[in-house]
């Protein structure tokens, strides 16, 4: 975290077209990534294929070809990384969903695993079509969502990513987790 000057330096420096600084930069924010992963992994238990460590390098893939991006700060950039990690998770739960649905013309035997790992694909896909239907109503509640909850963020760091302020962080924060848990519990 007393890193921050640097990472700064090296966004200003990616968004100017350095494309190394990239690679300069995640080793400086590694462990957070790291920890954003494991919020993103909590509850998918064995169904799902990847780890904290193999989902941070399959985002590190989809977000090397976007370095121009217009990046603010070390909160703007964990942020955008975690969208990635919750995008690549949801492609795996609609993979697993697919195949569930015979997509790979395997016959399995339903067993109590089988069951487990289907629901949590469905799980899943409910939790990003909650936030996508959210983001829909106020792109703003979305990202709150994003920024506190998948990337872990304090309300002051969530203000200084989404530029408002810590009171309206907090206020959209309570009224997107009423909305989520309501549209996710008539799933």
């Amino acid at each position: 975290m007393n890193n921050r000057g640097e990472v700064t330096r090296l966004l200003g420096e990616l968004a100017g077209g350095d494309g190394s600084a990239f690679d300069q930069l995640i080793p400086l924010v590694y462990e957070d990534l790291r920890v954003i992963a494991r919020r993103h992994m909590q509850g998918q238990g064995p169904a799902i294929t990847l780890n904290t460590t193999a989902l941070v390098h399959e985002a590190y893939l989809r977000l090397v070809d976007r370095t121009k991006l217009e990046w603010k700060d070390r909160d703007h950039f964990l942020s955008v990384y975690s969208v990635v990690m919750r995008n690549l998770l949801v492609d795996m739960a609609r993979k697993r969903r697919t195949v569930k649905r015979g997509g790979d013309r395997k016959r399995v035997a339903l067993d109590d695993n089988t069951a487990r790992v289907d629901y949590q694909a469905d799980h899943v896909l409910a939790v990003d079509s909650a936030l996508s239907r959210l983001g829909e109503l106020d792109e703003r509640l979305a990202r709150v969502v994003e920024c506190r909850f998948f990337a872990g963020l304090t309300d002051d760091e969530t203000a200084s990513a989404l530029g408002v302020t810590n009171r309206t962080v907090q206020r959209d924060w309570a009224k997107a987790k009423a909305l989520l848990s309501e549209w996710i519990d008539t799933n």
